[in-house]
């Protein structure tokens, strides 16, 4: 029952961004697996795609990086697996998500640090600011 009424909440709620209702439900049932395996919390990644490229799965930074959650392509070749695409919604989110996983490890849980980091602005914290405004603001639930 309660993932139902967070699908419906987040549903509405990513609507401006996604209008087709079964492809914004498809969009979160990834989010919340990818997210659940890497043992974060689904509204937290809603948040850094919400930063990183407003839904937009075609997405491509000045630096390259691709997708939804705006992957840098070394990490293919880093994991072994260039023929991946980062296009690819499921691709794009198990790797963003075992990225943040990654970064949050390595910054012994502090989150500020960690998006820092997955952003690549490391010593800054506009970035990690900008997620967690949007993580407040749009994301999270009461």
């Amino acid at each position: 029952f309660d993932a139902e009424v967070w699908l419906v909440d987040m549903s509405g709620r990513l609507k401006r961004y996604i209008p087709d209702a079964e492809e914004r439900l498809s969009l979160l049932r990834l989010v919340h697996r990818e997210a659940s395996k890497a043992g974060l919390k689904p509204e937290l990644v809603l948040a850094l795609i919400h930063a990183e490229s407003l839904f937009d799965r075609f997405a491509i930074s000045s630096v390259g990086a691709q997708g939804m959650m705006q992957v840098m392509p070394f990490w293919k070749a880093e994991l072994g697996r260039p023929q991946d695409n980062l296009t690819d919604n499921a691709t794009n989110l198990r790797y963003g998500c075992t990225i943040l996983r990654h970064y949050l490890d390595r910054s012994n849980g502090r989150l500020i640090e960690a998006l820092a980091r997955y952003n690549g602005s490391y010593g800054q914290t506009w970035y990690s600011r900008r997620v967690l405004d949007a993580l407040h603001q749009r994301w999270y639930r009461e």
